[in-house]
């Protein structure tokens, strides 16, 4: 049978025409027709209901692979900088080190009190009071501010001010209160002032989880 004689049969095949309960019956050109289209009918299938699921899984193993690439990059990287990371390490570890040292222990305040005296008298301002006040803790470290009032010329101030700046222990200043000291005498100022140091208190992260504990 050549394709021309195949061509004129499908041309006159007729869907009505055809016994569907029995299949041998039918001319050659319709069972070559339906083969062919139940070939493609499983083909079609077996792309949506296989193929398709394998082709979004390679999808999501390829996307997986990139992420892992990417990963293992991060991590080579890390590891060929492990000893610049421990130098940093090192030098981070005795810089804060050495802040610490410049925190004042609850036997030093006292100290630290009078050099702030010194300071001001040093400035020659007059010194009306000079007190601790409440401490304030956080988890950290524990705040505690210093009230200063004194009396004296601005630029006696500004002495003053840098001569605690310059203490060995850290110490800020807030809160600045400028106001005249005498009307008879508008040179003379009064100035008030909150110096805070700070305790570095080891203990209170681990009094913190305590507490959670407990409230549990």
């Amino acid at each position: 049978m050549d394709f021309q004689e195949l061509n004129d049969k499908l041309s006159s095949f007729d869907i009505n025409d055809v016994d569907w309960n029995n299949m041998g019956s039918w001319p050659l050109a319709g069972r070559i027709f339906f083969a062919v289209l139940v070939f493609l009918t499983i083909l079609i299938g077996m792309y949506f209901f296989d193929i398709q699921g394998l082709t979004d899984r390679h999808a999501a193993v390829q996307a997986k692979e990139a992420t892992l690439k990417q990963d293992f990059e991060t991590k080579a990287f890390r590891v060929a900088n492990l000893a610049g990371y421990k130098e940093q390490l090192t030098v981070i570890e005795s810089s804060f080190g050495s802040l610490l040292r410049q925190l004042p222990k609850d036997t030093e305040v006292p100290g630290l009190l009078d050099d702030i005296t010194s300071a001001a008298l040093g400035a020659s301002l007059q010194i009306k009071s000079i007190k601790l006040d409440k401490e304030i803790e956080t988890e950290y470290y524990t705040e505690l501010p210093i009230s200063i009032d004194v009396v004296g010329e601005y630029h006696d101030f500004g002495a003053f001010v840098s001569a605690v700046a310059g203490l060995g222990r850290i110490v800020t200043l807030h809160d600045f209160e400028v106001v005249s000291a005498n009307d008879n005498d508008a040179n003379k100022l009064n100035l008030k002032i909150v110096a805070k140091t700070y305790r570095y208190n080891s203990e209170g992260k681990r009094k913190k989880k305590g507490k959670k504990g407990r409230k549990k």
